[in-house]
């Protein structure tokens, strides 16, 4: 028996076979890379058409790899990253592109919500804050700024649930992508009707919640694949879900940490759909399934910011040489404090309206210093959500790190190992939502989640270098508390 796994992300498809044991099947890849449209007010957008040719491309790539091994394959699952919005005519085609968790336009639609709205109320129900990444703000800004779409929007939905509806003619949200929009009661494990009134629509223009595998493909697409004609297509889980699950971190023992574009730590704890524990504000919850639930927090910077330091500062082009001059600067010794929110700010603050900033700079100042102090300024922030999330934790739990990023420098993950305080196992596989996405769909067949493997390597703190840090945190505390605002800090 083989599956494949579909991994959507936000500059990135890919598509693997995967065995009954959930290791992937050499040569059965596919890999298509695209980079989202920003605007200059915040906009970060995706072309829904060109996403699913880019699915496909990866997903024909895969299974002409496969060979006649894709005649074993059982079933398709799929990551897509959480709280993309898209609005459908009534017949299917979309209206806008794919508004991304990183676009901000609707940031001050998202303030008119919290001041209306009792926030702690919504985000105890719903896991979500009233920020502009998710669904509320973003329908209320398009009902301001763009009246005649929102009036001609006959469905809501995700990129998951639209490319499952072009593929297979079926369209459904799973509870992990129905709990990643900000608009579902997770006491309930349905739509909460008065977060829906605020952003002003009503269940009935969302797709339906069902976690149920569809029969397969439907039309040109089940003749250009018929090796998955008739394979049952499960609905779009969560990327952070794939993820965790991916990294085989599927209970409270084990925290995982996933710096790729963007950066996250994520625990998931056993909890059936009805009353839970409260979440940390400053974390959000979302679901896996009806059984379990996925708390953490995401920050809107990552590797995005390695990427644009790249980008804009005379940097050395060979990456060796790079984490030499990062190495070269030594723990918080460049003299600057830095807010790294190019992107926004999500966790913990949840300020979309923050951008980033350096402090301290003087004419003795290099790019190496900027850089360095922009890394540790993402590990700080990352550190602000451990603080929040090893309670929930076991006491023995194991924080186990993955992502592109972290494979690509190790003084980051060094920088971040000693932010934090405690070691950190980095894993084999950078790809662990295409992994989360294949051992979900097998758990659904039947097959039992496999214990987690011995980590690649063990990073540990170094406890003068965490002090050092500890004192940084609060200089940048102090920095977001003049700059963005202390409300949330």
């Amino acid at each position: 028996m083989r599956v494949v796994a579909l991994d959507v992300g936000t500059s990135s498809a890919r598509a693997r076979v995967f065995d009954a044991s959930g290791q992937p099947e050499e040569g059965a890849e596919g890999h298509v890379a695209y980079e989202p449209v920003t605007t200059a007010d915040g906009g970060v957008e995706l072309d829904a058409g060109r996403l699913v040719d880019a699915v496909a491309s990866a997903l024909g790539r895969c299974l002409a790899g496969a060979g006649a091994r894709a005649g074993d394959i059982a079933a398709v699952g799929v990551s897509v990253f959480w709280h993309s919005l898209l609005a459908l005519d009534p017949d299917g085609r979309p209206l806008t592109p794919v508004l991304t968790w990183a676009d901000t336009r609707s940031a001050a639609a998202a303030r008119e919500l919290r001041a209306a709205h009792d926030e702690r109320a919504i985000h105890a129900r719903t896991g979500a804050p009233l920020h502009s990444a998710f669904f509320p703000a973003k329908l209320r800004w398009l009902r301001h700024e763009r009246p005649e779409v929102f009036a001609r929007a006959a469905t809501w939905c995700g990129f998951g649930e639209y490319l499952q509806a072009q593929l297979t003619g079926v369209m459904s949200a799973s509870l992990s992508m129905a709990s990643g929009t900000g608009l579902l009661d997770q006491t309930r494990g349905g739509w909460d009707e008065a977060v829906l009134d605020a952003a002003g629509i009503t269940a009935r223009a969302l797709p339906p919640i069902d976690d149920a595998a569809v029969p397969g493909l439907h039309g040109s697409w089940a003749a250009r694949w018929p090796a998955l004609a008739r394979v049952p297509w499960y609905p779009a889980y969560g990327d952070g879900a794939c993820s965790n699950v991916g990294s085989d971190c599927g209970g409270p023992g084990r925290i995982a940490l996933n710096v790729g574009t963007s950066a996250a730590l994520r625990l998931v704890l056993p909890e059936p759909i009805g009353p839970h524990r409260p979440t940390p504000w400053g974390l959000w919850r979302y679901r896996i399934d009806t059984r379990r639930a996925l708390v953490g927090g995401a920050t809107s910077e990552g590797g995005n910011v390695l990427a644009w330091c790249r980008k804009v500062l005379a940097l050395p082009a060979e990456e060796a040489a790079l984490e030499r001059a990062i190495v070269a600067v030594s723990p918080d010794g460049h003299g600057l404090t830095a807010l790294p929110f190019f992107a926004g700010e999500r966790s913990p603050g949840w300020r979309p309206e923050a951008r980033a900033a350096v402090a301290g700079l003087s004419l003795a100042t290099g790019a190496a210093e900027i850089t360095r102090a922009l890394l540790e300024a993402v590990a700080f922030r990352l550190a602000e959500i451990y603080d929040r999330l090893r309670p929930l934790a076991a006491a023995d739990h194991v924080v186990a790190g993955s992502g592109g990023a972290l494979g690509h420098s190790r003084a980051w993950a060094q920088i971040i190992t000693d932010a934090l305080g405690v070691p950190i196992a980095l894993g084999r596989d950078s790809e662990a939502s295409t992994r989360g996405a294949a051992l979900l769909v097998l758990e659904a067949l039947g097959q039992p989640l496999p214990p987690a493997p011995a980590p690649a390597l063990v990073l540990g703190p170094d406890a003068v270098r965490h002090a050092r840090y500890r004192a940084a945190r609060t200089r940048q505390s102090r920095l977001y508390d003049n700059i963005v605002g202390y409300r949330d800090s």
